[in-house]
C-alpha cells in the first residue's frame, strides 16, 4: 500500500501527464490506460531525483475491446491525439489484438495483456476514473519499480529478446541506481 499511495501521489503531481489522462480518459475506450516508459521513466527520475525529463519515446495508450479489433481504429485514434497534442509520440493499441503480433495465448483483458510485456517495471498502466482519481493497473504490482529493478516478466517467454531489450535500452546510463537482472 506504501508504493501505491507514493506512486498516486507522483503521479498527481506531474501536470502534463494528468492531462494526458484526462485526454486519455475522454476517449471512453474500454479499460483504457497510460502505460509504459512515459509511467516507468518518470518514477525512475522521480526516485534519483531528477526534475522532469520526459524521456520517452512515446505515449502508450492500451485498452481492451474484442468488439472491435481493427488497426485502423487505433491509427485513427493516435492521429487524433497527435492533431490535438501536437505531439507525435502518441501510440494506441488494442490489447485484445496484440496476442497476434506477441504469438501468445489471447489475453482476456488490459492487465492479462500487461503481465506478458518484458519487463515487471514496465507493465504497469494509468487512468483516471470518472472521479478523477488515478487508477492503477500493475499485475506485478510496484515493487520492483521502487526498487528500481529491472527484471523479465514470468509470463514473457523469450529470454533473448529481453536480455537484448534492456541492453539496448540503456537504461544505467540514464538511471544509475537501477539494477538490470539478465534472464
Amino acid at each position: 500500500m506504501l508504493h501505491e499511495e507514493r506512486f498516486i501521489r507522483a503521479i498527481t503531481e506531474h501536470e502534463q501527464l494528468m492531462q494526458d489522462l484526462r485526454r486519455v480518459q475522454s476517449l471512453h475506450l474500454p479499460q483504457c490506460y497510460i502505460g509504459a516508459g512515459y509511467i516507468r521513466n518518470y518514477i525512475w527520475d522521480v526516485l534519483h531525483g531528477y526534475d522532469l525529463r520526459e524521456l520517452h519515446s512515446d505515449i502508450d495508450v492500451v485498452y481492451y475491446d474484442a468488439q472491435d479489433l481493427r488497426e485502423a481504429r487505433d491509427i485513427q485514434l493516435e492521429q487524433q491525439l497527435r492533431e490535438e497534442t501536437g505531439n507525435a509520440k502518441w501510440s494506441v493499441k488494442n490489447q485484445a489484438r496484440m496476442h497476434l503480433r506477441n504469438g501468445t495465448v489471447p489475453y482476456q483483458s488490459t492487465e492479462d495483456a500487461l503481465r506478458y510485456w518484458p519487463e515487471v517495471v514496465t507493465a504497469i498502466g494509468v487512468q483516471l476514473d470518472e472521479e478523477g482519481r488515478v487508477n492503477i493497473c500493475a499485475p506485478h504490482g510496484l515493487h520492483d519499480l521502487y526498487q528500481l529493478a529491472v527484471r523479465k516478466s514470468p509470463f514473457f517467454m523469450d529470454n533473448d529478446y529481453y536480455n537484448q531489450r534492456v541492453h539496448r535500452k540503456c537504461w544505467q546510463e540514464q538511471w544509475p541506481k537501477l539494477t538490470i537482472i539478465t534472464a
